[in-house]
């Protein structure tokens, strides 16, 4: 079987919901990623075998194929080239990363751009339920979801509650954890830790035409009393929306290809893919699925936790990673090293190619080898992906 290399892995800086890259409609913010990536690359677009866009709301702006109309936005891919737009929930661009791989494994295509993009600003979080449900058109979830699992809730928000009080986390445990991952960010942003992973974006602000690339949700002052006085998302829980990750407008890009690909495009891959496992279980609590998705993965793989240098880990709701440490005993200060989604943002569909943007360029930058990111999902999946550093 064909092994599949990264070569390069880019993201945005993250936006605030209607924060510095609001303008920007969510197929340009992708276009300009991807053709970002191939300006790093430096090979002949039209060798591209393939781009696999993940995207959660594919409504509005984000509807009608974005992956393609993000191809036909782009000033360096030709229309020659072909696009799949996927949803896996939050999973969805780390599953582009699978898919890639999974096509150049085969040996059908040589070269893949696995990617994501989420304009949370321009097209809300769960609009392509909602808008449907207002106008009567009714919801998704069908008489036959309601007869397996009667009278429950498909809820994230409920689901990071539910992990929280299984695991025995306290809202301060939680409030401690959101500040720790604010601290890593700032601490990464200051060190210039992201710089080689984020393509500046052109916005236009008050000042005039500047390029987006900083992070914008990192809040440089945080406090643990700021932190504490966040209202609780629902009433009786534990989490705020500062315990939450924030919602975020990006896009990400990595290039997946062979070793033939390596070889005729003179290429230096950054790592190798080494394992790729999704798993599924209980979609009530849905968001506890990474702890045994990683289990599987490492078995799998031939790993111990001890094993992996980095982790990356979605933090999606402080319970979720905090959760996942307490399973798998790894080492706190590997997990999300550089800070996390609670302060540097969850670009839903993104993100997936975001965490490995971010982790393959710190295995690199430390002399480290193996990674692993997982991600929990709605429906209650989970992708894990694990690399070595080369």
């Amino acid at each position: 079987m064909t092994t599949a290399y990264i070569v390069d892995a880019c993201r945005t800086a993250g936006g605030r919901r209607g924060g510095r890259l609001a303008g920007v409609h969510p197929v340009d913010l992708a276009a300009k990623t991807l053709d970002g990536l191939m300006d790093r690359v430096g090979i002949d677009p039209a060798a591209v075998d393939d781009v696999v866009m993940g995207c959660v709301t594919q409504a509005g702006e984000q509807a009608i194929h974005v992956g393609r109309n993000a191809v036909l936005a782009s000033k360096r891919l030709p229309q020659s080239v072909p696009a799949v737009s996927i949803d896996r929930q939050c999973g969805s661009s780390q599953q582009s990363i699978h898919f890639a791989a999974q096509a150049v494994m085969s040996g059908t295509q040589d070269i893949v751009i696995a990617a994501g993009i989420e304009s949370m600003t321009r097209v809300p979080m769960l609009s392509s339920s909602s808008v449907f449900k207002q106008q009567g058109l009714g919801d998704f979830v069908s008489p036959g979801m309601n007869e397996n699992y009667p009278g429950y809730v498909f809820s994230q928000f409920v689901g990071a509650e539910m992990v929280a009080e299984k695991h025995g986390f306290s809202k301060d445990q939680m409030d401690h954890f959101a500040l720790e991952s604010h601290r890593r960010a700032k601490a990464a942003t200051e060190a210039g830790a992201f710089d080689r992973e984020i393509v500046p974006i052109m916005v236009e602000t008050a000042e005039g035409m500047v390029a987006h690339k900083v992070d914008e949700g990192i809040r440089f002052d945080a406090t643990l009393e700021g932190i504490a006085s966040v209202k609780l998302l629902m009433e009786g829980g534990k989490i705020s929306a500062a315990t939450s990750s924030q919602m975020c407008d990006g896009a990400a890009a990595v290039l997946v290809v062979s070793e033939q690909a390596l070889k005729d495009h003179n290429l230096t891959p950054l790592a190798r893919i080494h394992n790729l496992t999704v798993t599924a279980g209980d979609p009530v609590i849905m968001l506890e699925e990474p702890l045994f998705a990683t289990d599987r993965a490492l078995k799998r793989a031939g790993l111990k936790i001890d094993d992996i240098d980095l982790f990356e880990v979605n933090e999606a709701f402080a319970s979720v990673p905090m959760a996942w440490l307490k399973h798998t005993g790894a080492d706190p200060q590997k997990m999300n090293s550089l800070g996390g989604a609670i302060a540097l943002g969850h670009p839903l569909g993104a993100t997936g190619a975001k965490l490995m943007a971010t982790l393959a360029h710190a295995l690199k930058a430390g002399g480290k080898k193996w990674g692993l990111q997982t991600m929990c999902e709605g429906g209650g999946i989970a992708n894990v992906t694990i690399i070595e550093s080369l």
